[in-house]
């Protein structure tokens, strides 16, 4: 744990609790009787500028500090010197959604806070649209890449988006065009709750916006062009959705192997021999809380992977450039490890094995005779199943029709026991 992360120490920690207050645009008028007590009362008013000039000053004596930047590392610091003091942090709506309560939680323990929300600008935008908030697809663009809006794009799906800026809607009107989701009505809630509440509402195709009030909120109703890919949320994504060079697992056999990896949330996936990425993008997208890490030798297909990433909506994928089983070291201890090139490099299958913890799934395929023995002689010691995968597909035989079979692909899939080393 590092000292982000760390809770304060013991010696450091007042027993006073640390009051979190939600507040909207609607400010200090907006506040429940019982939120503005703990204002009132508090020594120390910690928050960004614009929820503090939200607070009269009068009503509230507490010395007020403004967040540094970056936010995070100072936290352990800042409620360190105010020890002993009553102090208030001020939030944006929600504290505990996308807010800062996730960060005092990690910081000075979940026991020590005082939560008091104030509805979310989510909350807020469902209640103007009549959206029912249990049905809405919610993203944070807030210091994300905006490419992960693209694995959230499906037609007829209601977004809400967290904007990070003036530019955000924009921004995202021109990933919208550039996507092949033009047709997209796009509205943005101004100021949720407050005196200058505003709304504005075109297409993406016709968005006439370049800037915005920074504090907003952007509502999608999706609609896909014609002509656009479509991209489903279960694995065996169209071969065609990936930028590759031949070196790309195939649809339905990719579909096999993400079965046989049996992606979780919060799961880190090994993707070693990545040549497109297609199957650490696939786990990514198989929950918004999957991790992958592709370890490619070349730099043209490492920089190939990074480009299918971000195109299709995971651009947090790890690409490691080099070779395998060397490139592994000091990688984090991963849940899953698929192997689908370099079986024959010595030491691979054994460091990937010895990388996962009890519990965990190796996955490896060939088409060789050469790696095939290796994956047999490893089925022999430790069990799991060893499969052949074989497709074929209806082709032109003249005037009529015949079945054209692929190489077949041997796989063995297995999850390692308490006992193994």
């Amino acid at each position: 744990m590092n000292a982000a992360n760390a809770p304060l120490d013991a010696a450091h920690a007042p027993d006073t609790p640390l009051a979190v207050v939600g507040i909207g645009a609607d400010g200090w008028d907006g506040l429940p009787e019982s939120s503005r007590r703990v204002l009132r009362a508090a020594d120390v008013l910690l928050g960004g500028p614009r929820q503090l000039d939200l607070l009269p000053g009068d009503a509230c004596p507490g010395e007020r500090i403004a967040w540094p930047s970056p936010l995070r590392p100072a936290v352990p610091g800042l409620l360190a010197a105010h020890a002993g003091r009553a102090i208030a942090v001020l939030a944006s709506g929600d504290p505990s959604f996308y807010g800062i309560a996730r960060t005092l939680a990690e910081t000075a323990g979940p026991d020590r806070l005082d939560v008091r929300p104030h509805p979310s600008s989510v909350s807020y935008a469902c209640a103007r649209l009549g959206w029912p908030l249990e049905a809405v697809d919610t993203l944070s663009l807030v210091a994300r890449p905006l490419d992960a809006l693209r694995a959230a794009l499906h037609p007829g799906r209601r977004l809400l988006l967290l904007g990070e800026g003036p530019e955000t809607p924009a921004r995202v009107a021109a990933l919208l065009r550039e996507a092949g989701w033009g047709g997209t009505r796009i509205r943005v809630l101004e100021q949720l709750g407050g005196p200058a509440e505003r709304l504005l509402d075109a297409t993406a195709a016709e968005w006439p916006h370049e800037r915005t009030d920074a504090l907003h909120v952007l509502a999608l109703d999706c609609v896909r062009d014609p002509g656009t890919l479509r991209l489903g949320t279960t694995p065996g994504l169209p071969d065609e959705a990936y930028e590759h060079d031949g070196q790309l697992t195939k649809r339905y056999v990719r579909a096999a192997t993400l079965a046989a990896l049996a992606p979780a949330p919060g799961e880190l996936l090994w993707d070693v021999g990545g040549g497109s990425g297609s199957i650490g993008v696939e786990w990514m997208r198989a929950h918004r809380d999957c991790r992958a890490i592709t370890v490619e030798k070349s730099p043209e297909r490492a920089a190939r992977i990074t480009r299918n990433a971000a195109a299709l909506g995971v651009p947090a994928l790890r690409v490691v450039t080099g070779p395998a089983p060397a490139a592994l070291a000091g990688l984090p201890v991963p849940d899953a490890v698929f192997i689908g090139g370099g079986l024959t490099a010595p030491g691979l299958i054994d460091a990937c094995w010895d990388a996962l913890p009890a519990g965990g799934r190796l996955v490896a395929n060939t088409v060789t005779l050469e790696s095939e023995a290796l994956l047999a002689d490893r089925y022999r010691r430790h069990g799991g199943e060893l499969v052949r995968l074989a497709v074929s597909a209806a082709v032109p035989v003249g005037g009529f029709t015949g079945w054209r079979t692929a190489m077949p692909v041997t796989q063995w899939s297995v999850t390692k026991g308490s006992e193994e080393g």
